[in-house]
């Protein structure tokens, strides 16, 4: 009995232990792993920069793929996600897969996608899918015919001309604020828009005629359409109407004095340029010094205190409580406010407001390069162009700095940050420079070297062309010649407002205030037109002079 039951258990131990020797049914599948990415074999991870137009991708993996699903399932993609064509190799029994895309454009960013839904010769699937980022080195043939220097600065203001003559509004004559806006005009952006227009007349692209013309339908609508409050206007003007565009809702929609100083920079030019004595002339000359002295400069004081106030609302009055202080772009809001024959400032408003008694003042060096006013690495360079498209900055002086020293400090010092480039983005060079207040690839932003995002502005180094002329002319050559595929309208409005070489980004976008400058400064590198329309005007002399400038 003891026999038999040994003889038993002896059985089904047996039946156990070949039951546990058994495969399973159904194996455990090994998932795929890509062990290795190459480009051109250099392997980085996944991502690539300054790769070849023609590269070769290399995907390796721990088992054999299948190929009708690679195929199917690997694609490559550029930043509008559009398919790009891609020719696949299999090697190593189909473990290595070569990617080979077609010839790729210069300075673009790509990606290379590798789904899970890849799968093995044995049904396996990827473990995890892949991006594979990929950032073309720039395509070095010229995309337009060499022309000479001179001929070229012609053509980029001719062209950039346009935004402001072809696509002014048709009702007010303003310039929309940018090209993707149908009736949003803005007050500074007509300024500068102005002044262009009086380089077209010297350059000849319009007529004298066509030009007072045009400035008077604007000078019109500002006098006859448009909400003033004490004098000043709103950053944004419906161009249909006049009506008051708030800026910032809901406490930013009235007066914008800064935006009210950089028309009113622009318009005097053209008061004392047109200065015919002739029905349209007069007529035009009469209107703008009306709109001038209409501006209570002194009011805008928030209740007496020496310092001039951007805003102002019928609805909230003082709220947006931002004084006009600390070196920026508004030297010129006070150099008019000075210079205003109705509702001056005193040199106490100045001392105390903008310059803040010497405050301002830096004299840090940078690159080896000493910088006489505002914050780290100088801020934007829009700082350096905005007040100065009328005001000459040639021996301008007072107690707090000579402003030509000031301006080509900031301008190299922008450029050699830019040439360091401590961030590491793509592009930037002594070629490819300058960082100030644009669009960007997330949004619009003051750019500089205390706030980099990778942005580069053609606006920044072209307007910069009096204080750093080689070094913007070779921007310039380098923007028009090299990159002119991405960032020149050739049948548009000239340069785009900005690129960032890193993201892949380039915009589809022209801004006003940043065309503007573009020509007027190009124009004060060649001839000094505007700086000596501007400088003549009898009370921004005896502005100057009041604040205690020398000129």
């Amino acid at each position: 009995m003891v026999n038999l039951m040994m003889r038993r258990y002896c059985f089904f131990l047996c039946v156990f232990l070949i039951a546990c020797h058994q495969k399973p049914d159904n194996p455990v599948i090994e998932p795929i792993i890509c062990t290795n990415v190459s480009v051109d074999g250099i392997s980085n991870g996944l991502e690539y920069s300054y790769i070849s137009l023609t590269p070769m991708v290399e995907l390796t993996f721990n088992m054999p793929i299948s190929q009708m699903s690679a195929l199917t399932h690997i694609k490559m993609y550029d930043i509008n996600d559009t398919t790009v064509p891609i020719q696949l190799n299999f090697v190593d029994d189909d473990c290595k897969i070569l990617v080979l895309p077609a010839k790729l454009q210069g300075w673009q960013k790509y990606i290379l996608n590798i789904p899970v839904s890849l799968t093995g010769r044995d049904n396996s699937t990827l473990h995890s899918s892949i991006t594979v980022n990929l950032v073309t080195a720039l395509d070095s043939i010229d995309k337009f015919p060499r022309i000479s220097d001179d001929e070229l600065l012609t053509l980029v203001q001719k062209q950039t001309f346009k935004y402001f003559w072809d696509f002014g509004h048709p009702v007010s004559g303003m310039a929309r604020d940018r090209n993707t806006i149908v009736d949003f005009v803005t007050t500074g952006g007509t300024g500068f828009g102005v002044m262009a227009m009086i380089v077209a007349v010297e350059r000849k692209f319009i007529t004298r005629d066509a030009a007072v013309a045009r400035i008077q339908t604007i000078v019109s609508f500002l006098k006859n359409s448009c909400t003033k409050y004490h004098g000043a206007f709103a950053h944004f003007l419906n161009g249909q109407t006049g009506v008051t565009q708030p800026f910032a809702p809901p406490k930013d929609n009235g007066a914008d004095l800064v935006e009210t100083s950089f028309l009113l920079q622009g318009l005097l030019s053209a008061r004392q340029y047109f200065s015919e004595e002739n029905p349209d002339e007069t007529q035009l000359r009469e209107d703008i010094t009306a709109l001038w002295e209409e501006v209570e400069w002194d009011w805008y004081r928030s209740d007496g205190k020496n310092t001039l106030y951007w805003n102002w609302s019928p609805e909230y009055a003082w709220e947006v409580n931002l004084p006009v202080t600390g070196w920026n772009e508004c030297l010129i809001t006070y150099v008019l406010a000075a210079s205003s024959p109705t509702h001056s400032i005193s040199k106490t408003v100045y001392d105390e407001g903008f310059a803040l008694n010497g405050r301002t003042k830096n004299g840090a060096s940078y690159y080896g390069i000493s910088l006489p006013l505002g914050n780290p690495y100088g801020g934007p360079l829009f700082f350096s162009h905005y007040s100065f498209l009328g005001l000459n900055p040639q021996n301008l002086r007072d107690t707090y700095t000579d402003y030509w020293e000031q301006n080509v400090a900031h301008s190299l010092i922008n450029m050699k940050y830019c040439i360091d480039n401590p961030l590491q983005y793509m592009g930037y060079s002594a070629d490819c420079w300058g960082l100030t207040a644009s669009d960007g690839n997330t949004a619009y932003n003051a750019h500089s070297p205390t706030n980099d995002k990778g942005v580069i502005a053609p606006t920044a180094a072209l307007s910069s062309m009096p204080y750093t002329p080689e070094e913007s002319m070779r921007a310039l050559d380098f923007f028009y010649y090299k990159l002119g595929d991405k960032i020149w309208a050739e049948h548009g409005y000239g340069f785009v407002d900005a690129f960032n070489v890193t993201a892949g980004w380039y915009d589809d976008q022209f801004l006003a205030i940043d065309q503007g400058p573009i020509i007027v400064m190009i124009e004060n590198y060649r001839t000094g037109l505007l700086w000596d329309i501007f400088m003549k005007i009898p009370e921004i002399q005896a502005g100057l002079s009041k604040l205690g400038f020398s000129y």
